[in-house]
């Protein structure tokens, strides 16, 4: 029984280093240029039949905002922050990288969740997209991003602040300083900070000002690592908060689960996350 545990064990980590291995290969395949690239107009063609707009509440106008999902895709959760954006008087845009390359379908978001498609490096090309989508009213632009979104958004402003072109991208939609400048805020909910997150890089004294929150109890983002990030960033000169919601665990704020997941709904943390947004905001205006 015993030596039949130590096989067990020992195949559990050699799938995990394999996946790892893996993940890493696919991250150095997008951050060398190695993937398909499209022009702005082919993308801007896939992505923007799947968006969707949220419009300012009372129509008052501030400016927009562009929301990104966690690795499983648009859930609940974005309609909650895009509502909250709204009532700010911002134009919020849903972004969905999923469906347009049928990531939705047979569980494919899993390949997601695992670093095998649809890297933060590559996905920052959508987030470029979107930014410069003429429809955007004037004022600046927040991004608030989730889990693998948050991820997106810190490898955005990587690329930006350097000039470099998003993997999947021939060339930026805009000028990269000008999408810069138009940012007003980008939020990061218990984004992804591991070995796979290049964003540690550059000068970020450009960048907008940031919040990043936290789960204290994050079983799937490790909260140490994203603070050991926001304070490296800070040396770059970024000017990031950072705030942990207690007893907080990864995805806190979304009702919409895959079966079995271990994870769960919980409305009290998700207000907090919502205040800390708001005054965040607020201290913007």
């Amino acid at each position: 029984m015993r030596q039949r545990l130590k096989r067990v064990g020992l195949v559990a980590t050699v799938l995990a280093a394999l996946m790892l291995a893996l993940a890493g290969a696919n991250a150095w395949r997008h951050r060398t240029g190695l993937t398909a690239a499209d022009t702005p107009a082919a993308l801007r063609a896939r992505l923007e039949p799947f968006w969707r707009v949220v419009p300012a509440k009372d129509g008052a106008r501030t400016g927009g905002a562009v929301l990104l999902s966690g690795c499983d895709g648009v859930h609940d959760n974005m309609d909650f922050w895009a509502d909250r954006l709204a009532e700010h008087g911002r134009r919020a845009l849903i972004l969905d990288s999923h469906r347009p390359r049928n990531l939705d379908r047979y569980h494919a978001w899993r390949l997601v969740c695992i670093g095998q498609a649809l890297a933060g490096q590559e996905r920052a090309g959508d987030l470029a997209i979107a930014l410069a989508d003429p429809a955007t009213p004037a004022g600046g632009t927040v991004v608030l991003g989730a889990s693998h979104g948050g991820w997106t958004a810190l490898e955005f402003l990587r690329l930006a602040v350097s000039g470099q072109v998003p993997p999947g991208l021939r060339r930026w939609p805009g000028d990269p300083a000008r999408l810069l400048n138009d940012l007003d805020a980008v939020v990061l909910l218990y984004p992804y900070c591991g070995l796979l997150n290049g964003a540690d890089e550059g000068d970020w004294s450009a960048a907008p000002p940031m919040l990043m929150i936290l789960a204290a109890e994050d079983r799937i983002a490790s909260t140490q690592a994203c603070r050991g990030m926001a304070a490296r960033l800070r040396a770059r000169g970024a000017r990031i908060e950072v705030m942990v919601v207690p007893d907080a665990d990864h995805a806190f704020d979304q009702r919409e689960r895959a079966p079995l997941s271990p994870l769960s709904f919980n409305s009290a943390q998700r207000d907090h996350a919502a205040h800390e947004v708001n005054a965040f905001l607020a201290a913007l205006d």
